[in-house]
């Protein structure tokens, strides 16, 4: 077997590990899994470390599966968290169950016949008819309340962080670490994987295995940090909040956009974490972006290689293309291949004037319209000089003082594109 964990450690996604991990993954196929829980109806790229772990967990040769928490969300992990969750209905949550299933899906093959095929699971399959003094007997009397007390995200909350822990949150441990049990039971799988913030309920879940699964039972842990910015702030969000994985969440352009903004220190690191480019042509990236970093070849290529993991290759080109409207030489053809959202998101910030559309029936004139329709510039005689100059575009096409602005010029039949020089835009919303 080719070293995984070796792996994981240059490309930074390698925090922890119990002794005899490294060699189990060395000595056979393994099965091992990572849960999500369900908290919303999809997984923003906070999750995507999960997700390549899985991914490169499948290329070198093992079995991933994917634990959906329809049990555990009903709970709430109180790992790094100071106060308690509110607790999701059963509607809500079965809608997050299948938003979750079909954004992991995309990247992981669920139908296919290799022999370490990627597996599915939902603990509420093997929770839902469990009775609470059942699970009292069976698993409570192996854990101590002193071995739950001892772990971090507990100790937290009864330090003083927040309002203290309910009992409800303080079995989560049991109920994940019956989990790993139920998996290592059924599906011979005795890894699993998680963030730093999971050691102490992924721990939980090797003793269980330990003490449940008779003379000889074994089970492993292995953590991936956490990542943060290098300015120290939390990874995933942007300005306008949570990056997501589903285009109806976060546009194509957005999420293009996010990767292409990193810093010079982030980008060297995301690309190692992010990508499955290998450590060679890695390293000659790391070396080309530090010969001429305003060519930003670092942020480019990153942004390139997780668009299309997580979207697609024409989608990458859209957001390209939509991304050039602002930087490069597009044209009105450009701009009406862009749809309406993504259309605002290239020109978010950019003064906007409304006019109604029966303006337009007989045609206006262009220099009411850069001045008393949208006040883009401040007299008529402003709006000539700029004309006579050369420098005004409508939709990306320079004009002359004749033009007149007709329903012929609107893109996506409602917006024009108004343009000063180089870099002064307004859009008229034709309402």
């Amino acid at each position: 077997m080719k070293n995984l964990v070796e792996e994981l450690k240059w490309r930074g996604l390698y925090h922890d590990s119990m002794p005899g991990t490294e060699e189990q993954l060395l000595k056979e196929v393994t099965t091992a899994y990572i849960g999500f829980d369900p908290t919303a109806d999809s997984l923003h790229i906070g999750s995507m470390v999960q997700i390549i772990l899985l991914v490169h967990l499948k290329n070198f040769g093992h079995q991933p599966i994917a634990l959906v928490g329809g049990a555990t969300g009903m709970i709430g992990d109180p790992s790094g968290k100071s106060d308690e969750r509110n607790l999701l209905n059963e509607e809500t949550l079965a809608k997050n169950v299948a938003g979750i299933k079909s954004v992991l899906s995309r990247f992981l093959d669920f139908n296919s016949k290799d022999t370490n095929a990627p597996v599915m699971v939902n603990n509420y399959d093997w929770m839902k008819e469990f009775s609470f003094i059942d699970f009292a007997r069976e698993v409570g009397k192996r854990i101590t309340v002193n071995y739950m007390m001892a772990k971090d995200s507990v100790k937290k909350r009864f330090a003083g962080e927040g309002e203290g822990m309910s009992f409800t949150e303080f079995t989560y441990q049991l109920i994940q670490g019956y989990d790993f049990y139920h998996l290592y039971k059924n599906n011979n799988c005795v890894l699993q994987m998680g963030g730093s913030d999971q050691w102490g309920n992924i721990t939980t879940g090797t003793e269980l295995v330990r003490r449940m699964g008779g003379e000889g039972a074994k089970a492993f842990a292995l953590t991936t940090p956490l990542i943060t910015k290098a300015d120290g702030s939390k990874f995933g969000k942007s300005e306008g909040g949570n990056v997501w994985l589903d285009a109806d969440k976060t546009s194509v352009y957005k999420f293009y956009q996010f990767w292409v903004n990193s810093t010079d220190v982030d980008a060297e690191k995301y690309i190692k974490i992010f990508t499955f480019l290998d450590k060679d042509a890695i390293d000659a990236l790391i070396e080309e972006h530090k010969a001429a970093p305003h060519l930003r070849v670092l942020q480019k290529k990153l942004a390139e290689e997780i668009t299309i993991f997580v979207h697609s290759e024409e989608e990458l080109e859209k957001a390209i293309q939509a991304s050039n409207i602002l930087f490069g030489n597009s044209t009105a053809d450009d701009l009406k291949k862009l749809d309406e959202t993504t259309f605002l998101e290239v020109f978010d910030g950019v003064p906007q004037a409304e006019i109604a559309k029966a303006d337009l029936e007989n045609g206006l004139d262009i220099i009411t319209v850069l001045n008393e329709k949208t006040g883009f510039f401040k007299s008529n005689g402003e709006a000539r000089r700029a004309l006579t100059a050369n420098s005004i575009s409508v939709n990306r096409e320079k004009i002359k003082e004749d033009f007149v602005l007709t329903a012929n010029d609107l893109i996506n039949n409602q917006f024009v594109l108004l343009q000063s020089g180089k870099k002064n835009y307004f859009v008229i919303r034709v309402v």
